[in-house]
C-alpha cells in the first residue's frame, strides 16, 4: 500500500509539473527530488517538455528559464553519484537554449506563443476525472469523440499570453472566467451536450471548442466583437482538430445591435439558439448596457433559452452594475454554488484563486 501510494503521488506531482508548464503559469510546482533524480522521471519530462519532438513547444525563453531551474534541482538531490546523474538530453537542450539568441523580454511578451489547458475532470488517470464522468457517464464516448484516444484531454490556443490588451481588444488571451466557466460546464455536461450554443465575447474561443470536441454540443457560434479575434479564431479551432468542421461557427457580432440577417432573412439563418455562454465580459461597465441588451433580444428571440455568465468580479462597483442593468431589462439573476477552488487543489487547468468568479444564470423575471 505504501508503495502504491508514493508511484501514485510521484505521478501526480509529474502531471501537475508537466500541465504548469504547458499552460506557460509564470511558479511552477517542481516535483520532490527524490523523484528528479530518477532517470525514468529525467527522460518523461524531457519527452513532454523539451523535446524537439514537443508538438507545441513553449517559448524559447519560458524553456530556457524553466530547464536552469529544473537542472539546478536535479543536480541538488543526488547524493550518490555513481547511481545517479542528470539525463544528456536534459543538458543538451539546456546547452542548447543558452547557445541561442533570445529575443529580449519586451520583444519576447508581443509574440503569439502556445497554452495548452489540460482538462483534468475529463482524465480518470489522475484520480480526478470520476465526477464530470459520474455526472454524465457518456462524456467518456460521445463528449470526447474528437479526441485520438492516445492523447489526454486538452486545449492548445496561440496566445498573446503578456498583453492585458492587444489591438483595442482583451480577447487574444485566454483569462481566468473562461477556465472557470470550462470547469462548471464539464460538472454539468448536460446543459450543453445536443445544444444549440451562442457564445458572446468568445475570444480565443476556449469555451466554444470544450462545447464542441468535448461536451458534444450540436453546433457552437462563436462571436465577438472584434474582427481581430474574429479572424484568429480558425487558427484555435486548427489547433484542435476542429478546421474545416460544421460543428463551430466563428462569427462578428456587436453587443447592442440588432439580430439581424445579412446573406439570410433571419439571424442565423433562423435557428434556434438553446443556450448562451459568455465568460469576462462584464468587465467594463460601459459596455454591460450593450450586452445586456443582446442577451434580452436573445431571450426574446429563443424564450427557453439557457443563459450561463462567468463573471469576474475585479472590483464590486462593476459587478454590481451588472446586476442592475438586468434587474431593469427584467431579467433576473441566479447564482450557482461553485466557489473558484484554492489553486493547491487544482489540476488543470490552473487559475487565480483570488479574485471571485460568478456563475450567473440570466432567465425573464
Amino acid at each position: 500500500m505504501a508503495r502504491t501510494t508514493q508511484i501514485k503521488r510521484k505521478h501526480m506531482q509529474i502531471a501537475r509539473f508537466c500541465r504548469q508548464y504547458l499552460q506557460l503559469e509564470p511558479v511552477v510546482d517542481f516535483p520532490d527530488g527524490e523523484y528528479l533524480c530518477d532517470a525514468s522521471v529525467q527522460e518523461t519530462l524531457y519527452e513532454q517538455l523539451f523535446s524537439a519532438d514537443v508538438k507545441n513547444p513553449a517559448p524559447p525563453r519560458y524553456q530556457l528559464r524553466h530547464l536552469k531551474e529544473l537542472v539546478k534541482r536535479i543536480e541538488g538531490s543526488i547524493q550518490d553519484w555513481d547511481r545517479y546523474g542528470l539525463s544528456d538530453n536534459l543538458y543538451t537542450r539546456l546547452s542548447h537554449l543558452l547557445s541561442l539568441r533570445l529575443p529580449s523580454e519586451a520583444d519576447a511578451a508581443q509574440q503569439k506563443c502556445y497554452v495548452t489547458y489540460h482538462l483534468s475532470l475529463l482524465d480518470p488517470t489522475l484520480g480526478v476525472g470520476s465526477y464530470a464522468h459520474k455526472q454524465d457517464p457518456e462524456l467518456g464516448r460521445e463528449g470526447a469523440s474528437s479526441a485520438s484516444s492516445d492523447e489526454k484531454p486538452h486545449i492548445t490556443l496561440l496566445e498573446s499570453r503578456n498583453l492585458i490588451a492587444a489591438s483595442g481588444t482583451t480577447g487574444l488571451r485566454t483569462w481566468e472566467a473562461s477556465l472557470h466557466l470550462g470547469q462548471y460546464l464539464l460538472t454539468h455536461p448536460s446543459l450543453v451536450r445536443g445544444k444549440r450554443v451562442l457564445e458572446l465575447g468568445a475570444g480565443t474561443g476556449y469555451v466554444s471548442i470544450l462545447c464542441a470536441k468535448y461536451l458534444g454540443a450540436k453546433h457552437v457560434i462563436a462571436t465577438d466583437g472584434s474582427d481581430e479575434v474574429v479572424a484568429n479564431l480558425p487558427d484555435s479551432l486548427f489547433l484542435n482538430g476542429l478546421q474545416g468542421s460544421d460543428a463551430v461557427q466563428p462569427m462578428e457580432l456587436w453587443w447592442g445591435h440588432a439580430l439581424v440577417g445579412t446573406e439570410e432573412a433571419q439571424w442565423n439563418g433562423g435557428r434556434e439558439v438553446d443556450v448562451v455562454l459568455g465568460a469576462d465580459i462584464t468587465y467594463d461597465k460601459s459596455v454591460i448596457p450593450a450586452l445586456v441588451a443582446t442577451v434580452e433580444e436573445v431571450v426574446d428571440l429563443f424564450p427557453n433559452v439557457e443563459v450561463v455568465i462567468a463573471a469576474t468580479e475585479r472590483n464590486r462597483e462593476t459587478y454590481e452594475s451588472f446586476l442592475s442593468v438586468c434587474e431593469g431589462r427584467g431579467l433576473e439573476v441566479v447564482h450557482a454554488e461553485f466557489p473558484v477552488p484554492p489553486r493547491s487543489e487544482q489540476t488543470g487547468p490552473f487559475y487565480h484563486d483570488v479574485m471571485p468568479i460568478h456563475i450567473c444564470q440570466l432567465r425573464r423575471k
